[in-house]
């Protein structure tokens, strides 16, 4: 229908002909492709498993545990065979409880009458890798539970959490008082961090504190160019030092520029070098909370399979997602100076692109981001 305006008031008129006709094809297509993505589902590909299994003697999961390494290949696989498998028992497993494993994985063999004397290896790779799908969502569960969790400053351990913090990164500078300016010196907000925790609750205060203690370097080293960034080692005197004798240094409040004069080039200075000094200051503190929002969007979205699948060898912990979070730290000052925003109100920009490069890491199978991080003591999946 359409609506015209006739006489000082809104008349309804039915739509042309041919819009409707375009209309009533575009829907006739939908279901038609719809149709056919539902036989291919049901029908073609049930048929074509059946056909192959006969061919080659081995089930859907046999092929995937011989014909793909091990880690996210595998596991990711596995996963979506349980999950579109027409026996309840298959999708089932998928949200079994870790000690119940085994004996799922016994159940499957027997349903799909695979002898596990003659296929010793299968039980292995199933079980390894059903427990790292099952530890998935037992990880999302117990990093959900730590984001509902509000900070309480009635809570002993939360204060004891918080004062840790600050004695991890301003070791040398006692604190005033509970309540102070002090905060904003390592990035929150105002007087009391407890208001910045709203958003990502207990999780928040857990990831700084644990990157400030296990990665106390690279985080000391953030909390200083955050305050005072720079785009190199080299600040403005070292750079003087570098150059001729006749050079001067001109900075403005982001560019630092070289000129030269003598005979050579004239008597008006030539421009040699251009390039930024400082970046936009941050705050370390809010930046942590906010990459922590990141980590869990990516792992509530199922991204961060590609990672953990990849770098735990059986169910992925809490110290896994911390461990993520310092590398997602760490690389997003790496992004943040490559970026060169020209204020913090670039924050949400830079924030959303870095978050793509991220997703498109993670779409390669065989990614880890952080596989060798120095606070980490995994490895790689080798089973």
């Amino acid at each position: 229908m359409q609506m015209w305006f006739f006489s000082g008031r809104w008349r309804f008129a039915p739509c042309r002909p041919a819009q409707a006709e375009r209309s009533a094809v575009r829907n006739d297509q939908r279901v038609v492709t719809q149709f056919f993505v539902f036989l291919y589902c049901k029908c073609l590909w049930r048929g074509l498993k059946f056909v192959t299994r006969k061919f080659t003697g081995r089930c859907e999961l046999q092929r995937i545990c011989y014909g793909n390494k091990p880690g996210a290949r595998r596991t990711l696989k596995i996963e979506s065979s349980l999950r579109y498998s027409k026996y309840e028992l298959l999708r089932s497993a998928l949200s079994v409880h870790p000690d119940q494993v085994e004996k799922t994985i016994d159940d499957i063999m027997a349903l799909k009458k695979i002898n596990p004397d003659t296929n010793p290896q299968l039980g292995v790779s199933l079980q390894a890798s059903l427990l790292q799908i099952v530890g998935y969502r037992s990880l999302m569960t117990e990093v959900e539970k730590l984001r509902r969790e509000p900070y309480d400053s009635e809570n002993a351990e939360h204060e004891s959490m918080l004062m840790k913090l600050w004695k991890e990164l301003r070791p040398d500078t006692p604190l005033t008082g509970r309540i102070s300016k002090q905060w904003c010196e390592i990035g929150f907000q105002g007087n009391d961090p407890k208001t910045d925790f709203r958003g990502m609750g207990l999780l928040g205060l857990q990831n700084l504190l644990y990157f400030a203690e296990h990665d106390r370097g690279a985080a000391l080293q953030m909390l200083q160019d955050s305050l005072q960034p720079k785009h190199n080692e080299l600040n403005q005197p070292d750079w003087e030092q570098k150059v001729p004798d006749k050079a001067i240094g001109l900075r403005s409040d982001r560019m630092f520029c070289l000129k030269f004069t003598g005979p050579t080039f004239g008597s008006d200075p030539v421009t040699v070098a251009r390039r930024p000094l400082f970046p936009s200051r941050y705050s370390f503190a809010i930046v942590g909370i906010n990459i922590t929002d990141l980590a869990y969007s990516l792992l509530v979205s199922g991204a961060l399979k590609t990672h953990l699948y990849n770098v735990a060898p059986e169910m992925a912990g809490l110290q896994h997602f911390q461990q993520i979070f310092c590398y997602l730290m760490q690389e997003f000052q790496r992004f943040w100076i490559e970026e060169d925003p020209s204020d913090i109100m670039e924050f949400n920009r830079v924030r959303s692109k870095f978050h793509r490069r991220i997703l498109r890491q993670l779409k390669n199978p065989d990614m880890a981001l952080c596989p060798h991080f120095s606070a980490s003591d995994l490895h790689l999946v080798n089973l």
